[in-house]
């Protein structure tokens, strides 16, 4: 590594610090209240669902609609092993998200294994309907609380921990995605018979990435879970998924980093809209569909960005300025 990336890479660390520390200074000093730090909480379970399904969607090229399916899988694995009180304390907590995440990983791969062999459309259809087999499962059961649900689930609204998660979580699936591994689902993305015939094995690098975003799909349904308090069945239905995809298309289908900016846009943006209690959704809507008239392929398309870039572009201005 050479020592411009090891700069990079501190300098985005002491960032992500910086913010940390701002929000909870201005929190503490009451400019920011809970409601705004409960709607930051959202926001990062937002972005891990959205650059998780965005594995899958722009990495992998697959569009899938069952993404709620397994944040409703992560969330109940993590609420019914914090109830049984097995591991006490923050310590339970992450491993009940952990728990989440490898559950959730298991019934994507049982699921990706044949639903992978289709494309398209009915690919889609198929992943929609495995949602909506998991939620009914889901209210069928009487360990599951059935159709009413999961009450009394201890609360972690720490705010420093989820931010945290966070940041461990989308680092993660940046560095997968961006070794060979990812190359390899790259390549896929981009021709999958040329990527065969090179090598590739198309079968177990699908199901890799559909896989990991279950996973982290199953993290962010503990944190919701956790957060929340309660949880039923019909917050995880169909609707969910396509809010989720939405976030995923609005950034730029195969941006990480798009991902966040979106998720983080389409949280806050709401919250801020609900004083036109009236008029919010119109509002909502409109601005989505004046977001995709005027930059179809999302606000960062396929690119991510480059904190590199961004200083040699300043640097470079600088150049030129003592030039001229």
């Amino acid at each position: 590594m050479d020592r411009q990336r090891k700069g990079i890479y501190i300098l985005i660390f002491l960032i992500l610090a910086l913010f940390y520390i701002v929000i909870t200074g201005l929190f503490k000093i009451g400019i920011i209240n809970k409601y705004a730090l409960s709607v930051l909480r959202i926001v990062c379970i937002n972005i891990i669902l959205a650059v998780s399904l965005n594995i899958t969607v722009g990495n992998l090229g697959q569009i899938t609609l069952g993404h709620a399916g397994f944040m409703s899988i992560g969330a109940y694995t993590a609420a019914l092993f914090t109830k049984a009180a097995l591991v006490p304390g923050i310590f339970g907590y992450f491993i009940s998200l952990f728990l989440g995440g490898v559950i959730a990983c298991i019934i994507g791969i049982i699921i990706g294994i044949p639903a992978l062999r289709l494309k398209g459309d009915y690919l889609a259809i198929v992943t929609l309907a495995f949602g909506e087999i998991i939620r009914v499962l889901i209210e069928y059961f009487d360990f599951t609380g059935g159709a009413q649900g999961i009450s009394g689930i201890n609360k972690m609204q720490n705010f420093g921990i989820i931010y945290l998660i966070t940041c461990i979580s989308v680092v993660l699936m940046f560095s997968v995605m961006t070794s060979r591994h990812g190359r390899a689902v790259l390549a896929i993305r981009e021709d999958e018979i040329a990527a065969e015939n090179t090598g590739i094995n198309v079968t177990y690098y699908k199901t890799f990435a559909f896989a990991l975003s279950a996973f982290f799909a199953g993290i962010a349904g503990g944190i919701y879970a956790h957060n929340i308090g309660v949880i039923g069945a019909k917050v995880f239905d169909y609707n969910k998924s396509f809010d989720i995809l939405v976030m995923v298309v609005l950034g730029g289908m195969g941006s990480f980093t798009g991902a966040v900016i979106s998720s983080t846009i389409l949280t806050v943006i709401p919250e801020f809209l609900r004083q036109f209690a009236a008029y919010r959704m119109i509002i909502y809507s409109l601005l989505l569909i004046i977001i995709m008239i005027f930059k179809p392929e999302g606000l960062l398309g396929r690119k991510e960005f480059s904190l590199t870039g961004f200083i040699n572009k300043i640097s470079n201005r600088k150049k030129s300025g003592d030039k001229s």
